[in-house]
């Protein structure tokens, strides 16, 4: 996969992304509390019922009976009055049904699908206002959307299998301070250290650099020192093409540890000494998942739009969809660099990334992806 400007002419600027004037419209994190989801079975924080009384997290659930028993038929507070807002078909009025429910955070939606992402998407069921889902959904700041997505995982159960090329996107792209939380949020979601899983799970030169990039201490210095891209270029040289063998240490230290405005002078440097360029060196000397490690790793240092955009056509490219790539990379960057991805996207495979998202899925699944990015 060739990146557009590669061999070195002249990437776009990093960082830099958003440029100025392309922010994203989301709300920051937090200044819209999370909506209340009446009706959801069993309620989050609450346990069976009837008899259970709603979290107190969640105000403006009621439809529960009151201590000591059942009110009388027609004896629920709120119910609408004949002539009133129509109920949904197949929910019980009262409220949070159709009702806006008191506070400042959405109500009144009805309840969530209980059918997983598949196919087509999730299902119809009576009762589920799909519209109502998608602008919500499609409204929050990636921050929300993860908390929505615990409390639907929550209640109805969706996962699977750790995967290489999962913890090689996470793991080779982000941040150190982005890093850090996951590193924290790990041991807090699972009581588990995530350097002793993935020394665990991952073995050989695959392991040592994921257990690099899971410190979170690549030098983020935006300053470019030309002297050091120099003495690198000529290290990495040295421990590949211009030898018999490969020091893969070598390789891990320099991707590992620098910044990727110098890995990219870096780069083109290396091109000049080897008369190859970095990319090719690397496919070259390495195979598996160490190879596909250190070229992410040099990808986001090159052309990081570039790099989730190839991830996305992947994801749809040919028979059947990763749903889990296309769902988190469209979720993760659509505060970040969305933008530039569309961008990149059409300028790699002459079509928009809505085109193949509405070709690839559909009913609700396909309007709360296009909802997000856009047309």
């Amino acid at each position: 996969m060739s990146y557009p400007g590669y061999p070195p002419s002249g990437y776009p600027g990093f960082p830099g992304y958003p440029p100025t004037g392309q922010e994203s419209a989301y709300p920051p994190a937090g200044q819209y509390p999370y909506p209340a989801v009446p009706g959801a079975f069993p309620p989050m924080g609450g346990g069976a019922y009837p008899g259970a009384p709603p979290s107190s997290g969640f105000p403006g659930v009621a439809g529960y009976p009151a201590p000591g028993g059942y009110p009388a038929p027609g004896g629920y507070p709120g119910a609408p009055q004949p002539g009133g807002m129509p109920s949904y078909p197949g929910v019980p009025t009262g409220p949070g049904f159709g009702v806006p429910t008191a506070g400042s955070g959405f109500g009144g939606y009805p309840q969530p699908p209980v059918q997983s992402y598949g196919g087509g998407g999730p299902a119809q069921i009576p009762g589920t206002d799909e519209k109502a889902i998608v602008d919500v959904v499609a409204h929050r700041s990636s921050d929300q959307r993860q908390k929505i997505k615990a409390a639907f995982k929550t209640m109805y159960g969706k996962g699977a299998g750790t995967q290489e090329r999962v913890l090689i996107e996470i793991l080779c792209t982000r941040t150190n301070q982005e890093i850090r939380d996951i590193v924290r949020c790990y041991k807090t979601e699972f009581g588990r250290d995530i350097e002793k899983d993935i020394r665990a799970d991952t073995s050989g030169h695959f392991e040592r650099l994921l257990v690099s990039m899971c410190q979170g201490n690549r030098d983020e210095n935006q300053n470019v020192d030309y002297q050091k891209a120099q003495e690198d270029a000529q290290r990495l040289y040295q421990a590949g093409e211009g030898k018999l063998g490969t020091d893969e240490s070598c390789f891990n230290m320099v991707l590992a540890t620098r910044s990727f405005p110098q890995l990219k002078a870096t780069a083109e440097v290396y091109a000049k000494i080897a008369n190859r360029d970095l990319l090719s060196s690397i496919d070259r000397e390495f195979s598996g998942n160490v190879e596909r490690g250190l070229k992410a790793i040099l990808q986001c240092a090159l052309n990081r739009p570039a790099f989730f955009a190839e991830r996305l056509y992947h994801s749809m490219k040919g028979a059947g969809t990763d749903d889990s790539t296309l769902i988190r990379i469209i979720v993760t960057r659509s505060e970040i660099d969305l933008m530039q991805i569309k961008q990149m996207f059409t300028q790699l495979y002459q079509k928009t990334l809505a085109t193949m998202i509405a070709s690839d899925t559909s009913g609700d699944y396909r309007r709360l992806l296009l909802a997000i990015v856009g047309q």
